[in-house]
């Protein structure tokens, strides 16, 4: 089994069914920059009038090959389904089942997803002449203030929360805070401060995509030391690597935007985060 096997039978497939409308190959397959390597999946977009008929009955996976693990879930963009499958060989192919009425309904996610590159395999209503694929360019508005300053918040105010926990002594529930609530909350700083640097059409990808080669090799390095082992000291050391390197690009994101910065916020929490861990006061809990 080979992905171009996979890609011609996904093709035969397509033209037989009288419900699958389009198929369109986007991801690394279909792209120029970054395109794929050895370690690259295929993501296939099916578009049909309805996508329960391809979610809830599987069998149609048996007409591209043997698979070895079928699952669903969310697309990476938008509030599509999706199912993984990993067939014979370990290749690994995503089937976006998009509705026709829910593509036309949101184009400015689809630009999001095939700007970089789409190729179209099977087109049987004329959707790839109705919509111009490849004038789509993906530009960012900069955060209102209300939206940046309560994201600045929200970061400030788990690193209390994860301190409080994690001298509680629950671990799981301290590490989980650190390493990916506030990590994403550190990503989305991570791409306002590149992109009110760089400009609103600079690349920042998504959910952190590539993010070693459009982020400063400063956050970088900064990221190696941020994240931590299962461990109460560990855990401390982490988020208070977190919160320097937070600090630093959103006070600089602050000043490319032109905004006032939550000073009072973020000098309280990190007053009462070093006093809680000095001391070992547990707090008001």
């Amino acid at each position: 089994m080979t992905y171009e096997k996979i890609i011609n039978r996904s093709i035969t497939w397509a033209e037989k069914d009288q419900n699958i409308l389009g198929l369109f190959i986007v991801g690394s397959r279909a792209r120029e920059f970054s395109p794929a390597d050895e370690w690259s999946d295929l993501d296939l977009v099916v578009l049909v009038n309805d996508p329960n008929i391809y979610i809830k009955d599987t069998e149609w996976v048996k007409n591209i090959g043997n698979s070895k693990i079928i699952f669903l879930e969310k697309t990476a963009i938008g509030d599509e389904k999706e199912l993984r499958v990993i067939f014979d060989g370990g290749l690994d192919v995503d089937f976006a089942i998009v509705s026709v009425e829910k593509l036309r309904e949101r184009l400015n996610v689809l630009g999001i997803v095939v700007y970089r590159g789409i190729k179209i395999l099977v087109d049987k209503i004329g959707i790839s002449e109705e919509i111009n694929f490849k004038n789509t360019k993906v530009t960012h508005k900069p955060p209102s203030y209300f939206e940046f300053s309560n994201s600045v918040k929200d970061f400030w105010y788990h690193s209390v929360w994860t301190t409080k926990k994690l001298l509680r002594g629950e671990l799981w529930t301290a590490k989980i805070c650190c390493d990916i609530h506030m990590k994403w909350n550190l990503l989305r700083m991570i791409e306002w401060y590149m992109l009110s640097k760089n400009g609103w059409d600079y690349d920042v990808w998504h959910n952190g995509r590539f993010l070693e080669k459009w982020a400063e090799p400063k956050i970088i390095e900064c990221l190696k030391r941020a994240y931590a082992y299962y461990d109460k000291d560990d855990i401390k050391r982490a988020l208070l690597e977190t919160m320097n390197l937070y600090r630093w690009i959103s006070t600089e994101t602050t000043r490319n935007l032109g905004y006032e910065y939550p000073k009072m916020e973020e000098r309280y929490s990190t007053y009462l985060v070093k006093k809680l861990l000095k001391l070992g006061i547990p707090g008001n809990l």
